[in-house]
């Protein structure tokens, strides 16, 4: 992951009402959620749903399937490790001994 990316996906975490969104779609697990269960879940407009939706799903940390008629959004767990990932891969790294104990990510 580049530093470009990085900031494009905690910059669209960083709107509390998506980081609700994504952390639901966490929490939902491999099987998604539909975005009508979404919207009632969170509790927001479907044309509010749908532009939050837009900004994670081009930053690629949610994915959109359709089943028939129904929409299925899925947090994509790969992209969230990479982002992780970057935060934390270089933790302590400029200090001399590394990182004392508990506090490496």
């Amino acid at each position: 992951m580049n530093i470009e990316e990085a900031a494009d996906q905690l910059e669209a975490l960083g709107n509390s009402t998506r980081l609700q969104i994504y952390r639901t779609l966490v929490r939902a697990g491999d099987a998604g959620m539909s975005v009508g269960r979404l919207q009632d879940r969170i509790g927001i407009a479907a044309s509010t749903l749908s532009h939050h939706l837009k900004r994670l799903v081009e930053t690629g940390l949610v994915a959109q399937e359709r089943q028939a008629t129904t929409l299925i959004c899925r947090a994509q767990y790969p992209a969230m490790r990479d982002l992780i990932g970057f935060l934390s891969d270089e933790c302590c790294a400029d200090m001399r001994n590394g990182c004392a104990s508990g506090e490496a990510a």
